[in-house]
């Protein structure tokens, strides 16, 4: 049951008093580009020794006012107070000087740089006149033991997994002591261990006396970590409510402003057809990571495991992006030499977990993002059929639910949920019949995500085959009909029916072998 009536609010219309205690206040905030008001209204404030969350749809305005609050961008109305006085940013540097910290989404590092580089990059350490790597080093040692990352601060930022590279983006950020500390989606690319060790740093944050504004679409880390909970609406603000009056369906259902059905679409009947795909015996990165599998049609195949297990690497080896040996067959056709477009040619396709680096031409508008692994089905061969292109790109807004001011965007200017969508509508685009999607809803709010699931459901009960890797225990859980669990490059447990639950996941990827009746692989 909602309980928007049934809870105090505090929202834009609320009467607020200077409260010298609180470390930030926001009032009457909103933010316009032109004609376009992206942020309106919006009263917030921030307390020492508190975590409040901010929640919200993708294109809420969630990260425009958390640039907003870091000076990182400029209100177009309202303003900011700290300690009962009114302040004004007019960089991200200033704010950083008056202490308040934002921690992007996006990576912002630099790759050829080491770790300890990153870390102090702009503030580094100095004996005399030479850089004190020696003291860099052992202080950056200190912050990444300290947030569970599990890189050196001599290694090179662009050689690390996404997930090691954004606990290199929170250290840099937490390396000096702030009064504000903004998290934005800082679990997003996380495994489950390294979320453990990041929620740990936010509540220590918050018993020293931090005040931490934190952006998630996890709403079970939103319920067991929040103090107080804001809720933004298509730039507006809904309310804000004591987290222990909040289920996280309640928190859902205010994001979205509806009720919500099932999240999972239901369980389909146990696949009785030969598979579509079936490996044989592949061994990725000289033997590092080796597996054998096969998905049948109608079936959503799950890969668990912890960050680091091999899950994308074994993928990316059958795909031909690593070095890679093995026996694989397709629609009942031996495939000897693999390559992205050769197994796009037989109908097998790849949906990378990097989307911003890996998935989409961010700066390139969204027609030739969409149509760029299928030209030969849009364009003839001396020519570019833009006419085309554009039936096609307006087919895909309408099928995906692509949420568009205009279909002449760049794909950048896209939230996440809706650049996710765009990147499944570029795969689905040769029409192939087995899919394979990595981190299918990584950073995704909860409306777009039960989208994503019903395309999922959709073409497997249209005959297809999917294979979903995912860190998300309950996503793995709640879409699969079969899950494959990875430990050390090997593929260690098969768990079917009811024996695929979160615990067994858990115990197999931990352990190494399977519970409950699981098969050990």
């Amino acid at each position: 049951m909602m309980m928007t009536q049934a809870l105090p609010i505090s929202g834009p219309f609320a009467s607020r008093t200077a409260d010298p205690a609180t470390a930030m206040r926001a009032e009457g905030l909103g933010k316009a580009y032109g004609p376009i008001t992206v942020l309106s209204d919006v009263a917030l404030d921030i307390r020492p020794g508190e975590v409040h969350a901010v929640i919200g749809e993708n294109g809420a305005g969630k990260s425009t006012l958390m640039k907003l609050l870091a000076g990182h961008v400029q209100p177009s109305t309202g303003h900011l107070e700290m300690a009962g006085h009114r302040v004004s940013f007019a960089d991200a540097a200033a704010a950083e000087a008056a202490g308040v910290v934002l921690v992007h989404q996006e990576i912002l590092l630099a790759g050829d740089l080491s770790v300890a580089e990153n870390l102090f990059l702009g503030r580094e350490l100095t004996r005399g006149l030479m850089v004190n790597d020696r003291e860099m080093n052992r202080r950056a040692a200190t912050i990444l033991s300290a947030i569970g990352a599990r890189c050196h601060p001599s290694d090179r930022v662009g050689s690390l997994p996404l997930a090691q590279r954004q606990l290199v983006q929170i250290a840099r950020a937490l390396l000096e002591p702030r009064k504000v500390v903004i998290f934005d989606e800082p679990t997003a690319v996380l495994a489950n261990d390294e979320v453990a060790a990041l929620l740990a740093v936010v509540r220590g944050l918050r018993e020293k006396g931090a005040a931490v504004l934190y952006i998630s679409h996890r709403l079970d880390e939103v319920e067991t970590l929040a103090d107080r909970i804001t809720v933004l609406r298509d730039g507006r603000m809904i309310g804000t409510w004591p987290a222990a009056g909040l289920t996280q369906r309640d928190m859902a259902e205010l994001m979205v402003g509806r009720k919500l059905d099932m999240l999972y679409p239901p369980k389909r009947p146990a696949p009785t057809n030969d598979p579509l795909l079936t490996v044989s015996d592949l061994v990725v990165d000289h033997g590092a990571v080796l597996g054998s599998f096969a998905v049948h049609p109608g079936e959503v195949l799950g890969i668990g495991g912890m960050i680091g297990s091999g899950r994308t690497e074994l993928f990316e080896g059958l795909m031909g992006l690593r070095p890679a040996q093995g026996r694989c067959t397709l629609n009942g056709t031996d495939v000897a030499h693999r390559s992205v477009s050769g197994w796009q040619a037989a109908g097998l396709v790849y949906l990378t977990e990097d989307r911003k680096g890996k998935g989409l031409l961010l700066d390139e508008p969204l027609a030739p993002n969409l149509t760029l692994q299928a030209l030969d089905v849009v364009h003839g061969r001396l020519t570019l059929g833009r006419r085309k292109e554009m039936a096609g790109l307006e087919r895909a807004v309408a099928d995906y639910d692509i949420r568009v001011r205009s279909v002449h965007l760049d794909a950048g200017q896209l939230s996440g949920g809706n650049q996710q969508k765009l990147l499944l509508a570029k795969v689905m685009m040769t029409d192939p019949s087995v899919v394979i999607i990595d981190e299918p809803t990584r950073g995704i709010d909860i409306g777009n995500k039960s989208q994503i699931y019903d395309f999922i459901d959709k073409l497997v009960r249209a005959g297809k085959a999917c294979i979903v890797i995912s860190s998300e225990l309950p996503e793995l859980v709640g879409l699969s009909d079969r899950v494959l669990v990875m430990r050390a490059g090997r593929i260690v447990a098969q768990l079917t029916g009811g024996q695929v639950t979160e615990q067994n996941v858990v115990y197999a990827a931990t352990s190494g072998s399977a519970q409950a009746g699981g098969k050990t692989a």
